[in-house]
């Protein structure tokens, strides 16, 4: 009886001896360095956003964070590196939630978008439209009167059809009945170029490019693509506010994302990190130095972003000519 009770209590103990030992293994992580994989050239903004993260993140991971650049189809080449890797958590990648949203939709995917999720959102893309400041246009309906009572004549600039700027622009010209003329240019600088030229009264674009002209007193801007104000344009309304509601569904979202069977610990690790990085001071100065928004919010924030998006992309996608429907 007493060997009986003593094998029991050994069989116990090595249960709940090997317990402990799983639930310490897996709350080492991580126990090597952790990758983020870019889907832009090194010196963009998203590269920039990332290396601040990875420098920030490392000093409570106890491991290093590096950034890889995989540029190419627009985020598709970097995603695919996710889901061709193993799902261990230490491979993550920066996207949008606009690629998940619309980019993804206008071409046959090598591979399903949802096996990627999101960890937490680190930045916002500043975009709206811009014109001279010397124009008569001080307010986005000073521009549209103009449209509606020069049918054809508003000519404005873009840098593609199919991305988040020129979509908004076209969302709220459609909804507010104005017949304009597109001017296509090959960057963001040719629209700049274009717009201080005066080739066109208005330029769509993310606000980067565009910022030393403001900031000079020679453009302005009349409206921002955002269901919120940015820090540093306070007075620059934004599109909801303008009776466009679907404005602040285009909103472009930056975050970390990781393969969807990645370990739920792993994720847990990675989003608490994330929270302290870009909520602290020093990444704030830094993406606020870059030109950008920060913005930090959970994955929930993200997922509803991507459904925002899809709703009022789609449309728009299709009716341009740019939807490629999947499987």
């Amino acid at each position: 009886m007493m060997k009986k009770r003593w094998v029991t209590i050994v069989l116990v103990a090595l249960i709940t001896g090997l317990g402990f030992t799983s639930y310490s293994q897996a709350n080492n992580y991580p126990t090597k360095p952790i990758e983020i994989v870019v889907p832009y050239t090194a010196g963009s903004s998203m590269d920039v956003m990332a290396r601040v993260i990875a420098d920030e993140a490392t000093k409570y991971l106890g491991q290093p964070m590096f950034v890889t650049n995989k540029a190419g189809a627009s985020g598709i080449i970097a995603g695919a590196d996710i889901i061709n890797s193993k799902a261990d958590g230490y491979k993550t990648v920066v996207l949008t939630n606009a690629f998940f949203g619309t980019t993804v939709k206008t071409q046959k995917m090598p591979y399903d978008p949802g096996d990627i999720v999101p960890i937490g959102n680190c930045m916002q893309y500043k975009m709206g439209l811009f014109v001279r400041s010397d124009s008569p246009y001080k307010t986005l309906n000073d521009l549209l009167e103009y449209g509606k009572k020069n049918p054809g004549k508003l000519a404005w600039g873009h840098h593609g059809r199919g991305i988040s700027p020129t979509m908004t622009a076209m969302l709220i010209f459609k909804k507010a009945g104005v017949q304009t003329v597109e001017i296509p240019h090959k960057g963001s600088a040719e629209s700049v170029a274009s717009l201080l030229g005066g080739q066109v009264v208005a330029s769509t674009s993310n606000y980067g490019p565009f910022k030393p002209h403001v900031e000079s007193g020679k453009l302005r801007i009349l409206v921002v693509y955002s269901d919120q104000r940015f820090s540093d344009l306070p007075d620059v309304p934004t599109g909801p506010e303008l009776g466009f509601p679907d404005v602040g569904k285009m909103s472009v979202l930056i975050g970390l994302y990781a393969h969807k069977n990645t370990p739920k610990d792993a994720i847990k690790v990675l989003q608490d990190v994330l929270k302290k990085v870009c909520e602290s001071e020093e990444y704030k100065k830094a993406i606020k130095k870059l030109g950008e928004e920060p913005r930090y919010g959970s994955a929930d924030l993200i997922k509803k972003a991507i459904l925002d998006s899809e709703e009022v992309g789609v449309p728009l996608l299709k009716e341009i000519g740019l939807y490629v429907p999947q499987k």
